[in-house]
């Protein structure tokens, strides 16, 4: 074969090959499959638990070759809408949404739902607008369950500080209902006051500073999440977990800490990581075509001192 001819050859084998690779390209997959495009809303990155519920999210996309989009709405409701709106006109696949506030978030999705865009939502639950699936822990159980630990803590008898979460939260809502029903089992329970300190620590400290001063005689503190649980361990001091019984919710590092500590007595412990993967999970269902449940429970557990190295 002659120089030439030779590398004619070369010359077609190279235009050969970068024929495949373009036709392979796309977005880089060997398939030429085009990534499913997901928002998600994430009400806020302050919090151990919602850092956690974003990992698992992109975890579970990157195993499902989906690209993920996580927008932090800082806990400002409207931030979140114009966050739902950009995802809408972007004509992403599927949005989750981890709602700042429920029933601001409804005419945002309501906008997705009119683009054809189906929504998953996370954590919390959006009011008054067509949602997929909501995926959420079991927070009415939850609450139930802290009600419980408290009782046991207290020996069936004492005087309890609420620490509520952020108004107009399903999280919130659902948490307190399940306290206020499992409370009714325990008639020698008294709540002397409840306040909100919207799932944030510094508030926690803040409003139980305050609660102690106003009544001394407080035996308890339930915080509908670690955040203020902890806010509140700094607030009591030397009372921390001891003549001052704590329970939170989430079971975040902290908060196992904490317990093993002793300045926090339990926590309800729900599993955040597992949370953001199956919301993406079930965005990726909704995308194929399949359907899903209109409710998704994640269970939660009870940790005290006695299993938190189990979870910890």
């Amino acid at each position: 074969m002659s120089k030439r001819t030779n590398t004619s050859v070369v010359v077609m084998a190279t235009a050969v090959a970068l024929t495949a690779t373009a036709c392979g390209s796309g977005d880089g997959s060997s398939d030429g499959k085009e990534k499913p495009k997901i928002g998600f809303a994430i009400s806020a990155l302050n919090q151990p638990f919602m850092v956690q519920m974003k990992k698992g999210a992109e975890e579970e996309a990157k195993a499902q070759g989906a690209e993920l989009s996580v927008q932090n709405a800082s806990d400002d409701a409207s931030q979140q809408a114009n966050q739902i709106q950009n995802f809408t006109s972007q004509q992403v696949k599927s949005i989750i949404i981890n709602p700042v506030d429920s029933d601001a978030a409804a005419p945002s999705v309501k906008a997705a739902n009119n683009a054809k865009i189906p929504v998953i939502a996370a954590d919390r639950s959006v009011n008054k607008a067509d949602i997929k699936t909501t995926v959420a822990s079991d927070n009415v159980a939850g609450g139930e369950k802290a009600a419980k630990e408290i009782a046991d803590q207290l020996d069936g008898k004492g005087q309890v500080l609420w620490l509520q979460g952020q108004t107009g939260t399903s999280a919130s809502r659902e948490r307190g209902k399940g306290f206020k029903q499992g409370l009714k089992e325990y008639p020698g329970i008294k709540v002397v006051t409840k306040q909100p300190a919207d799932f944030q620590r510094t508030k926690g400290l803040d409003v139980t500073t305050n609660a102690m001063q106003s009544h001394p005689e407080i035996d308890a503190v339930f915080a509908e999440n670690d955040e203020m649980a902890l806010g509140a361990v700094k607030a009591l001091g030397s009372k921390a977990g001891k003549s001052v019984k704590i329970v939170g919710f989430d079971g975040t590092g902290d908060a196992m800490k904490a317990i093993k500590k002793g300045t926090i007595n339990a926590t309800v412990a729900q599993q955040p990581t597992e949370l953001g993967k199956m919301a993406v999970r079930n965005a990726m269902r909704v995308i194929d075509g399949s359907t899903v449940d209109k409710q998704i429970k994640v269970p939660v557990k009870v940790v005290t001192k006695k299993n938190v190295d189990r979870f910890s």
